[in-house]
């Protein structure tokens, strides 16, 4: 149903197929930033689900410069997906937390390799500005480039939960001055955090109405050394079974306009840091289950959407 594939959602990694010719993979970079909801500046101890790689998935080591991580991830990618194209993925911590001058020399290390065909940088709504705008939307022209909003839920009362230091105005600001430069944007949403079904089915009804350009679905879990474990050890909170998780993806992609591409369903956290759900560490496992749930409901991602002006 989507970029001549059997999947009943729109699949980030097929759309690139789509829009390539090829198959093209996103090399994930780690080039030492920090966040400032961890280093002090808005408050201590960062989100209470953050642990000490900033949501980074450890595949390089940050002790390599930004072009040596691009060349080991186009030989990794390359043996074992046979890649022919990447993006390269600024994904540890927030990624426009420097100064322009130093990002701009950050960013441009990462697209010295001509097998580079985009980019992508994940970052807080609370860390852009306009100059950094300007700066990222001048690689739009020659490379494939998006931003990245750490967003996880629209309900402040949630964000306020979470220990995020922003609001939801926060992130529409964000929003609104990345679409007006011409930017693609990926929203990331964590399920799980404390909130009903209609609340999570709220944020998906508001992407759909921002017609967001990707959206990224995490299930919150706890890994260790984060504050988020101490909540589960204290049995402050239970998370989502798989089963639930996946008719809560199929509800939240029912609602979500057929041209959002859909850049993560299901992780894969490192079983040797992730404390709860156990479930969530076989991710192929999970992504077939949500492709039988559409068949089964003989649903679709869009099939609820509303376009309104």
């Amino acid at each position: 149903m989507f970029n001549n594939t059997d999947k009943r959602y729109n699949q980030f990694s097929a759309h690139l197929k789509n829009k390539f010719g090829f198959k093209v993979y996103k090399i994930t970079l780690d080039a030492g930033f920090s966040c400032p909801n961890r280093d002090g500046t808005i408050s201590t101890g960062g989100c209470i689900f953050c642990d000490e790689g900033g949501s980074f998935s450890q595949a390089h080591s940050n002790l390599l410069s930004v072009e040596e991580q691009v060349e080991e991830g186009i030989k990794t990618l390359s043996n074992r997906f046979k890649a022919q194209k990447f993006m390269s993925y600024f994904q540890a911590y927030s990624n426009t937390y420097k100064p322009v001058n130093e990002l701009e020399k950050i960013y441009n290390s990462a697209l010295n390799n001509p097998n580079i065909v985009g980019l992508s940088i994940g970052t807080r709504p609370d860390c852009i500005d306009d100059e950094k705008i300007k700066l990222i939307s001048s690689y739009k022209d020659d490379y494939y480039t998006w931003i990245e909003y750490g967003l996880q839920s629209i309900h402040d009362k949630t964000l306020r939960k979470i220990n995020r230091g922003h609001n939801y105005q926060c992130f529409l600001k964000a929003y609104e001055k990345s679409k007006n430069a011409g930017l693609n944007v990926c929203v990331h949403v964590i399920f799980g955090l404390w909130e009903t079904h209609d609340e999570i089915m709220q944020t998906a009804q508001e992407l759909a109405r921002l017609g967001v350009d990707g959206v990224k679905i995490h299930m919150l879990c706890a890994l260790k050394n984060t504050k988020l474990e101490q909540v589960y050890n204290n049995g402050e909170i239970t998370f989502m079974d798989e089963g639930e998780y996946v008719k809560t993806v199929c509800d939240f992609l029912e609602y979500l306009p057929q041209t959002t591409t859909i850049h993560r369903l299901a992780g894969n956290g490192l079983s040797t840091e992730l404390i709860a759900p156990k479930w969530l560490s076989k991710k192929f496992d999970c992504l077939n289950k949500i492709d039988h749930e559409f068949i089964n409901r003989n649903s679709y991602q869009g099939s609820k959407f509303v376009y309104k002006k």
